[in-house]
């Protein structure tokens, strides 16, 4: 179809120019939805030809955070149980041989997109530019669950090949049949299946269009579908461009902020003076509307502590806000600073702070270690803000947004709008980054609402501030470490209390005797939820700074001791690799005045990191720079080396942020630096020289199968502030236990 559009009119796919352009360019008219569909009407709608289905219940029992419960879990990325099990497309090759791919997985910069059309033209043997891929749609997609967790490599990657290597099995034997030939004589080869002995061939047009295709190729896709060994992966484990890329650069493709439908109106919200405690928002006492709807072309909507305006311009939506926020009255509970921030934690702390629980170990240890750190509240700053643009039509609803959750942010809206998931569709169109901070569809709700009440499609995009006061925040974290070592330098006990930030990355990657470890709730001031990583940054943090101050107890190198301590094998290599790469033992025997050299490694959703990094300070401000990293990483086959990389060197540069500068501040419940004049993420000028090596492991130590792939959207970010924080004590013999990660300046 790479010639063919489709139009949802009455949800059938009538031809007409370029299919991607449905969900990810100006969208056309949608007409007479009909969203429940049943297989056979799905199937109906794609045309004669080759359907390949999967099961909900077997992809998704294989997505991270669904409960098993009586019917659909209405989070998004769930279950399905208690009932008949359902089924969606997952691929359709049509009579004239287009190839059309379906994932509920989105593209927020990680490289999905690549990588899976990548996944599905490897099954069928096929070029990249014979898959045509839609994605995050909720009318026309699988429900793949969140794109969260690292998880599109190691879950929805294989379930698009399954669907892919059983096309290819189907086209094999309906081949084989016509020629009466046993399939073992018969392979695909370009789109093409061939009898090697004859040489004969058929493409999958012709297959496609066969007389009994419709019967035969409406298939659910089987159990045990033998896929593509790495080794013999010619399109997979090859660096692949986006193939949207063209449209990115030439501003061609259009974002959720970009999207612009006929007489549609712009919103604005009333927002609260303060915020509230997590727990306790602020309340909306009493507001006068009077003034916004006496405005020629405003629409007002109120609903209890919602107030929000709709216009035919952004300037007169901002006018109508502006009238009504000074009439607004509110109750602002109270609210801790941040500068008492892990005071309030600690205090807090569910259960209050636990005792170290190995007596013994602390009583005839050699040495005892004792410390705690910080982590702050940070945000995600994505390059776009929330957005999102909603249209109602015969009380059905079209939300696009960007959004890591089509599913969810679709029972997001039904939950708050009261109406059946079937009348929501949810389009996510590639959108400008998200690093774990758009899993909830707050805009979606915003411009629902306004445009339910205008009658018109409304755009709501939210500003830079009410993303940096609004949106979630990365988790505050308070960490308290207790370790003991015996007379030989070996750590005998380990106990590890992370209050507040969660609990990834908690248990030690060290062999260390006895070990505790706890995550204890406390009372959030500022609402929290996922990140980059999430709690792996901040105990990798906390961990890999205290194995440093372990190592200065024990009389022992850092990386010595380490290595002493390590047994996981995947982490020696890629710690021993960043090693050499560095050259650390010349460069910590050896470095000059004001620099110093420090070295992190971690563990986290499968893959494995090690980082090495260079920092020099100066002597007077006390400024600390960066100037080299030297990172590792190993996250199984790799499936895009260059899309790899990138996520390398982007998760290094974002974690500089938080390392040296970032960290939100607040008082008396209003944010202080809501601005990127006040807030500091890294500028080009912070990045220092990247030596990044990938460690390709197409096969696991103590298995002959093929390793798994695992995501790398998120580990390779979780050792570059430790080996800051230990590079800033081996330069000044100071140790810094929390980030951002500051020396205070010479008088």
């Amino acid at each position: 179809m790479s010639n063919g559009q489709w139009l949802l009119d009455g949800f059938s796919l009538a031809a007409i120019p370029d299919p991607v352009a449905l969900a990810y360019d100006e969208p056309v008219d949608l007409v007479d939805f009909h969203f429940h569909l049943s297989r056979r009407q799905f199937v109906h709608t794609l045309g004669a030809g080759l359907v390949i289905a999967v099961a909900h219940g077997q992809l998704l029992a294989q997505e991270e955070g669904g409960e098993r419960k009586g019917g659909r879990n209405r989070g998004g990325g769930g279950f399905f149980g208690g009932g008949p099990i359902s089924y969606a497309a997952r691929l359709h090759i049509g009579k004239d041989g287009a190839i059309t791919v379906f994932t509920g997985k989105v593209e927020g910069g990680q490289g999905a997109r690549a990588e899976l059309t990548q996944a599905a033209a490897e099954e069928l043997r096929v070029p990249l530019d014979h898959i045509n891929l839609v994605m995050a749609d909720t009318a026309l997609v699988p429900n793949d669950g969140i794109t969260a967790g690292s998880g599109t490599t190691p879950r929805t990657v294989p379930a698009v090949r399954q669907g892919a290597a059983a096309a290819r099995n189907l086209l094999i034997s309906l081949a084989s049949k016509t020629w009466n030939v046993d399939p073992s004589e018969v392979e695909v080869r370009d789109g093409k299946v061939v009898h090697t002995a004859s040489n004969r061939e058929q493409t999958y047009a012709d297959l496609a269009a066969a007389e009994d295709a419709a019967t035969v190729f409406q298939q659910t896709v089987p159990s045990g579908v033998t896929l593509t060994p790495v080794k013999q992966w010619k399109i997979m484990g090859v660096a692949t461009p986006r193939p949207n890329r063209r449209d990115l650069v030439t501003g061609a493709h259009q974002y959720p902020s970009d999207i612009v439908r006929p007489g549609m109106l712009h919103g604005k919200i009333l927002r609260p003076p303060s915020f509230g405690l997590n727990s306790k928002p602020a309340k909306l006492k009493s507001v006068d509307v009077s003034a916004a709807k006496a405005m020629d072309g405003v629409v007002v909507v109120q609903d209890g502590d919602f107030v929000g305006v709709a216009a035919p311009t952004t300037y007169l939506a901002n006018q109508a806000i502006e009238a009504i926020t000074p009439t607004a009255q509110w109750e602002h509970p109270d609210h801790p600073s941040s500068s008492k921030l892990f005071e309030h934690l600690e205090k807090t702390a569910r259960g209050g702070v636990p005792e170290n629980p190995f007596a013994d170990e602390l009583s005839t240890a050699a040495k005892t270690v004792k410390q705690a750190y910080h982590v702050p509240y940070v945000q995600h700053c994505p390059m776009e803000p929330r957005a999102a643009v909603a249209e109602w039509k015969d009380d059905k609803l079209t939300v696009w947004t960007a959004t890591q959750g089509p599913f969810a942010v679709r029972g997001e809206l039904a939950r708050a709008l009261r109406i059946s998931e079937d009348n929501i569709r949810v389009i996510t169109p590639d959108f400008g980054g998200g690093f774990g901070g758009k899993h909830s569809g707050e805009s979606a709700v915003e411009a629902a609402k306004l445009a339910q009440a205008a009658g018109k499609t409304v755009s709501l995009r939210w500003t830079r501030a009410e993303e940096f006061t609004w949106a979630y925040f990365r988790p505050a974290g308070l960490i308290m470490a207790e370790a003991t070592l015996d007379a030989d330098g070996t750590i005998t006990s380990w106990h590890f209390v992370n209050i507040n930030s969660g609990n990834q990355s908690l248990e030690p990657h060290y062999k260390v005797g006895k070990a505790k470890t706890q995550f204890i709730a406390a009372d959030a001031p500022l609402r929290h939820g996922s990140y980059r990583a999430l709690a792996s940054t901040a105990n990798t943090f906390a961990a890999e700074n205290f194995m440093d101050e372990l190592a200065v107890a024990a009389g022992r190198d850092p990386l010595e001791f380490r290595l002493a301590h390590l047994q996981n094998p995947r982490l020696r290599a890629v710690l021993e690799e960043a090693a050499k790469q560095f050259d650390w033992t010349n460069r910590r025997n050896n470095n000059r005045d004001n620099t110093g050299v420090g070295i992190a490694c971690g563990t986290d959703k499968g893959s494995v990191v090690a980082a090495c990094a260079e920092i020099e300070i100066d002597p007077k401000s006390k400024e600390i720079s960066v100037r080299k990293v030297c990172e590792v990483f190993e996250a199984g086959a790799v499936v895009n080396p260059e899309n790899l990389r990138t996520q390398v060197m982007g998760a290094i540069i974002m974690g500089l942020g938080p390392a040296l500068r970032e960290e939100m501040k607040f008082e008396d419940g209003q944010m202080q630096n809501a601005a990127f004049s006040k807030y500091f993420v890294p500028r080009f000028d912070d990045v220092p020289e990247l030596d990044i090596h990938l460690l390709d492991r197409p096969l696991p130590v103590r298995s002959p199968s093929d390793s798994p792939s695992a995501g790398a959207g998120e580990t390779p970010i979780i050792a570059i502030a430790p080996a800051i924080a230990n590079a800033v004590f081996h330069a000044t013999g100071q140790r810094i236990r929390e980030m951002p990660i500051r020396l205070a300046a010479s008088a």
